[in-house]
């Protein structure tokens, strides 16, 4: 019979305690981190607007079409005989910035929509989450961008063609016409590409927005050109005095109708339909994917 074996005795456990010394806090990197703001968006989106080409070949051509296209008219009333009785010579310029508004345009909706087409955009959502100073920081970088490209081109072919045509019978311009004809046609411009822009932002495809924007400036002239119907007549009335062809030219006192905008309406009107797409193409980036 096996003798029980006595209870092995337990060691006893130290009482540690910790050593008297200065106590620590978290991890601090020695990286500096600094707060971002919208500096920080607008430096981002001026990197990327002026590396791509698509910026360069859209101004570009943009500015032979202004210039070009504002030159020969000018020059062809010049050496003719027709006298222009008192006509304010820097219209002629209209047409070149009418053909290259739609690169201001084309140039708009790549700014955003391109993004979405290659996968970008997770890349620039990551760098900066706030997504309404995402679309800010492009927003006024592009209308800076346009703004300054569209006065430049506009107020030379505007001195251009009042130096050409001064001897045809031309008026003087006056400081408003100068005023509207260079920079409130630029501010125009600017704009209509800023709407593109947010358009891209909302349908995210470029070759949609595009076709959306063209078909914006010119649909409700060609439509009022085929209303024949006496019935139609009040609608016929109103796509000629807003469509984006006439407020354009309200600012070389020029227009296909005798009533609907005047004067400074047309870049009062575009500010605010800018600005509730903008408000829109906001909301839907914060509730959408990327």
């Amino acid at each position: 019979m096996s003798t029980p074996q006595p209870p092995m005795p337990q060691a006893a456990v130290p009482n540690w305690q910790a050593a008297p010394g200065p106590s620590y806090g978290g991890y601090t990197s020695p990286i500096p981190v600094v707060r971002t703001h919208l500096g920080h968006a607008l430096a981002s989106e001026w990197t990327k607007i002026k590396s791509v080409r698509s910026t360069i070949w859209t101004l570009g051509v943009f500015v032979v079409l202004v210039v070009g296209i504002g030159l020969l008219a000018a020059v062809v009333v010049s050496n003719s005989s027709s006298e222009l009785h008192g006509e304010n010579p820097l219209s002629y310029g209209f047409f070149g910035l009418l053909l290259g508004s739609m690169c201001i345009i084309t140039l708009g909706v790549l700014t955003t929509a391109s993004e979405y087409g290659t996968g970008m955009i997770r890349t620039t959502m990551t760098a900066c989450p706030s997504r309404g100073r995402v679309l800010a920081a492009k927003s006024i970088v592009f209308f800076g961008v346009a703004f300054v490209v569209t006065l430049v081109a506009a107020g030379f072919i505007a001195f251009v063609d009042a130096s050409l045509l001064e001897n045809n019978g031309a008026k003087d311009p006056s400081a408003g016409e100068w005023l509207k004809g260079t920079v409130g046609v630029s501010l125009y411009i600017a704009l209509l590409g800023l709407l593109s822009l947010i358009v891209g932002s909302i349908i995210r495809h470029s070759a949609g927005a595009i076709t959306v924007m063209i078909g914006a400036v010119l649909a409700p002239l060609v439509i009022a050109l085929f209303m024949f119907s006496q019935s139609l007549e009040d609608v016929r009335q109103k796509l000629f005095e807003y469509s984006i062809p006439n407020q354009m030219s309200v600012f070389y006192s020029n227009s296909l109708t005798e009533s609907g905008p005047s004067g400074w309406d047309p870049l009062w009107i575009i500010v605010g339909v800018t600005a509730v797409a903008f408000a829109g193409a906001v909301a839907l980036l914060e509730r959408r994917d990327v």
